[in-house]
Parts: structure tokens; sequence; C-alpha cells
């Protein structure tokens, strides 16, 4: 997939017109579990260090989080993780489409955008959704 021209969170204004972009690019369901996978073990990662105070074991939760992600972008969705081009955008998207998948509202949201083939035409190229 080809990402959007602008190189920082400019290219979309807000987060709203950003998630069905972000969603388009997480149309495999491993590459999401993988997502989740990551998200969960952060969070773990994160609660044990401020239980524990043991701030060192802090760079796991990036690892797990970004690891897995990364993962499920590069051997099943195929495409660049979302991070590199948006990161504040992406990392907020991380969390918001874990909360959609944990509160079943996740798949009403992916069928209202499948038939969605551009966000925004003006900054990045069309492609055909996989689903």
């Amino acid at each position: 997939m080809t990402h959007p021209d602008k190189q920082s969170d400019q290219g979309f204004r807000t987060f709203g017109e950003f998630y069905p972009y972000y969603l388009s690019e997480h149309s495999n369901p491993i590459c999401r579990g993988l997502h989740y996978i990551g998200s969960i073990i952060a969070l773990g990662v994160l609660l044990y260090c401020l239980i524990t105070a043991h701030f060192i074991v802090l760079p796991i939760a990036l690892i797990a989080g970004y690891g897995f992600a990364w993962i499920g972008h590069f051997f099943f969705e195929h495409n660049r993780p979302a991070t590199f081009i948006y990161p504040h955008w992406s990392f907020i998207g991380d969390w918001v489409m874990l909360k959609d998948f944990l509160t079943g509202q996740l798949q009403h949201k992916l069928a209202a955008h499948k038939s969605l083939t551009c966000v925004r035409k003006s900054t990045y190229n069309c492609r055909q959704d996989k689903t």
C-alpha cells in the first residue's frame, strides 16, 4: 500500500479522518491479532513496572507492542506500518482498535469501511481492499 505523501501527522486533520485509513491498513485478522497480543503484553509489562518499580524492563513493553505489530504488517498484511508515517495517530489507533475489538465494535467499523477504497484521494493512492 502506498502511504500518504505527507511525512507527519498533519496529513490527517483529525483522528476521525485517520481511523478509516488505519483500519484499511489492518484488514488481515492475523495482523490485528498480533497487534492485540503485543498491546496486551505491553500493558502487562507496564503494570508490572508500576507495581514492582522495576522500570529496567520497561523497554520490553515497546519491543512487545511494536514487535508483534510489525511482524503482522511485514508477514501477513504485507504493508508498511502506519507508525512509520503517522506515529502519533497510529499509536492512538492501536489502542482504539483494541478497545473496538474488546467491546465488539470492530467488525461493524470494519464493515462500514470495507467498501472504502480511498479515505483521502488527494494524499495517497487508492487500493482494492483485500477482504
